[in-house]
């Protein structure tokens, strides 16, 4: 056991490769390595805790190494809380065997005070033997229930169960009776005089009520209350880091659905303000085309009647000159019918003809001038001269 010790103490000072020479050793340990106490790595090793106490676990045959643990607390890895799972597991499983015990030595506790009570006598011999009598009769029904029970009589196993109880009324009804006497009450503070024992909640040990302070410290400092209040401050170090992992996930998470949902309103807000300016965009385009579409139908309209008119006077203009060079004609031909007038008489008439030809001629482009929007002014003064 010495030995062992020297040997463990040795591998944490030195490392399990103290004795192998630089050329023979293997590839560096590392944090998840089977070798490696995962235990330890976590918050601490549980064989360390219970040395030389009845919960002795023995020694650890795995590594213990403090630089491994840095490396491991500084890991995002996985197999992290895989680890901190299986410390989670092996100290609950501890801790379970404490609470048993826990229970069953208040469950003593209480009986102890119970039997005390109940081994008093009243002081009245007849009631005393009643009692006893009753007793003794329960503790025959409940034997001869189990005989019956084992012999499968289920039926007659239960009457005889309910006349124990039947019984058990019946003593406690008669001891309460009595409970007032003398020899009862002076039971009761035999009873209370006796050492007042209470169980410790952390490591189950039965502890002196009222006992001296320097050995209620000498438990609270023992390697076994020690231990298993490490366990549970450990458990609870671990479920109320991991609650406040998931509180800060979830606050981020949270954060994360507003700022979504404020994206997705900003979203519908920009698409309907871009959904208005379109729609203002074709009203106006709609506006504007119309206006375009008023003002293209009122220069056809316009074009129209502007040819219509050009149409009209145009005809006007071209019946008058036919009908004045229908007239030059006549003239002309009544001119030669008359060969024997004189000749000043022709000269007179050619004049006559030739100015009436100019007149036409000033009209017609005086007309074609109002239409085409020119001015001929000059051209009929030269004309006319």
């Amino acid at each position: 056991m010495a030995t062992q010790a020297a040997a463990a103490l040795l591998d944490e000072l030195m490392g399990r490769t103290r004795n192998v020479l630089p050329h023979e050793r293997s590839n560096k340990i590392q944090w998840d390595s089977p070798e490696v106490c995962r235990h330890f790595l976590v918050k601490f090793c549980p064989h360390d805790l219970f040395t030389n106490t009845k919960s002795d676990l023995g020694p650890c045959e795995k590594v213990h190494d403090e630089d491994l643990k840095r490396e491991f607390e500084v890991s995002n890895s996985y197999r992290r809380t895989a680890f901190e799972d299986e410390f989670v597991r092996y100290a609950e499983s501890m801790l379970t065997e404490v609470d048993k015990r826990i229970k069953k030595g208040k469950q003593r506790l209480s009986l102890s005070v119970k039997d005390a009570l109940a081994s008093s006598t009243t002081g009245d011999g007849r009631v005393d033997e009643q009692l006893e009598l009753l007793s003794e009769r329960i503790t025959g029904l409940v034997s001869e229930a189990e005989r019956l029970g084992s012999e499968g009589n289920v039926e007659e196993a239960q009457g005889l169960l309910k006349l124990c109880d039947q019984l058990r009324e019946e003593r406690d009804a008669l001891r309460r009776s009595n409970e007032n006497s003398v020899w009862h009450q002076a039971a009761e503070m035999a009873a209370s005089q006796e050492k007042q024992m209470e169980v410790c909640e952390v490591c189950g040990a039965f502890l002196i009520v009222g006992d001296a302070q320097q050995r209620i410290d000498d438990h609270l400092t023992g390697k076994q209350h020690v231990g298993f209040d490490k366990l549970r401050q450990a458990i609870k170090e671990i479920r109320d880091k991991r609650e406040k992992a998931r509180t800060e996930r979830e606050a981020v998470r949270e954060k994360d659905r507003e700022s979504r949902h404020k994206a997705v309103v900003e979203e519908e807000k920009r698409r309907e303000r871009e959904k208005e300016d379109r729609r203002r965009e074709e009203e106006r385009r709609r506006r504007r085309d119309e206006r375009d579409r008023d003002r293209r139908d009122r220069g056809s309209r316009d074009r129209d009647h502007d040819r219509r008119d050009r149409h009209d006077r145009g005809e006007s203009g071209r019946s008058r000159s036919r009908s004045r060079l229908s007239l030059s004609s006549d003239r002309d031909r009544n001119s030669r019918s008359n060969d024997g007038r004189s000749t000043l008489s022709l000269d007179r008439d050619r004049r006559d003809r030739d100015r009436i030809s100019v007149v036409v001629g000033a009209v017609t482009n005086k007309l074609a001038a109002d239409f085409m929007g020119g001015s001929w002014e000059s051209y009929e003064v030269r004309e006319l001269q």
